[in-house]
């Protein structure tokens, strides 16, 4: 199965404040999650790791939001890669 079968390819931030590339799983276990590399789409689940993790979010939920959100609002990273996913416009003919 080829790449571009499975996945799309979206900005997004990495460490560093710099703008690089995700991949947006589209079949599989993951469907929907923006993941590293395509291969961690049919990656086999860790249940115990997953677990931990959803008491972790349910408990640290609002707190994260708020974080979120004064990130997004202000953070020169996250203007930038909304201007980059955003779709080309085209010209129109008149």
């Amino acid at each position: 199965m080829m790449v571009f079968e499975i996945t799309q390819r979206a900005y997004s931030r990495t460490g560093g404040g710099k703008v690089g590339f995700k991949f947006r799983c589209t079949s599989g276990p993951r469907k929907g999650q923006v993941r590293a590399s395509p291969a961690s789409c049919n990656a086999p689940i860790n249940i115990k790791a997953r677990n931990t993790l959803k008491q972790t979010r349910r408990a640290k939920a609002s707190q994260t939001a708020v974080k979120s959100k004064i990130t997004k609002r202000s953070g020169t990273t996250s203007k930038r890669v909304a201007a980059l996913n955003k779709p080309r416009q085209r010209s129109r003919k008149i």
